[in-house]
């Protein structure tokens, strides 16, 4: 059911429990859980609704069920800013987000995606490696000019489009736009590879990798995280 859909969350509780014993000094590591009851309601938001993000973006809503993107662009925004003012910051996104993820790579893989300076960096590339080695395998994507276009403003009234109409799983790159979406509304893609403020993001979608009761529990993404990064 949909309470599969806070796996994301669980994922950082549970590397932050690991972090709380083994995290060496000269780290600093900052959590921020989204949480969202996806209820109709008198406050619930509607179709074609133009709601500004945290960061000043205009946000059209076209797809009410993508409400985990829209909580996830202003955690980021304050990701964002605090990243601005820390020495070497990198911000990451985990979310069960589409099912694209599913239906692209199968099943079982958790997959990666860097924005210009992260890929410069190599996150996805050692989180990718540090899975293999660990038994939670990733898959490596690729944000593209096209997801960008993809979300463009249609009309004066919005800055962005937050989805299509249609489930991600029918939807050519399905699991790639939603972070250029993510990246726009919160103002990270302000601070690119050509900027003077760059600001490297990783977003991990795992939506087909994580598990929940009553099977058995996969524990994705943490071994590759924990390997990836931090050793």
């Amino acid at each position: 059911g949909m309470h599969r859909d806070k796996v994301g969350a669980a994922v950082v509780v549970g590397l932050f429990r690991y972090l709380s014993r083994t995290l060496p000094k000269n780290v600093r590591v900052v959590a921020k859980l989204g949480f969202a009851r996806n209820s109709v309601g008198s406050d619930a938001y509607v179709a074609d609704e133009i709601i500004t993000s945290k960061a000043g973006v205009r946000v059209r809503v076209v797809n009410t069920d993508a409400e985990g993107r829209m909580l996830m662009t202003d955690l980021l925004c304050e990701a964002k800013e605090e990243a601005l003012r820390s020495p070497n910051p990198h911000i990451f996104s985990i979310a069960t987000l589409t099912g694209h993820a599913g239906r692209c790579y199968g099943n079982s893989y958790s997959i990666v995606i860097d924005n210009g300076p992260a890929l410069v960096a190599g996150s996805r590339t050692a989180i990718s490696n540090a899975g293999s080695l660990w038994g939670d395998p990733f898959e490596i994507s690729t944000l593209r000019r096209e997801d960008y276009d993809f979300i463009k403003s249609r009309y004066v009234t919005e800055d962005v489009l937050q989805a299509n109409t249609l489930g991600s799983a029918v939807t050519s790159r399905g699991h790639m736009f939603p972070m250029a979406f993510m990246a726009v509304a919160s103002g990270i893609a302000s601070h690119g590879i050509d900027t003077q403020s760059k600001l490297p993001y990783t977003h991990m979608d795992i939506a087909a990798s994580c598990r929940s009761w009553p099977e058995p529990v996969s524990g994705a993404p943490i071994p590759a995280l924990i390997f990836g990064l931090l050793q």
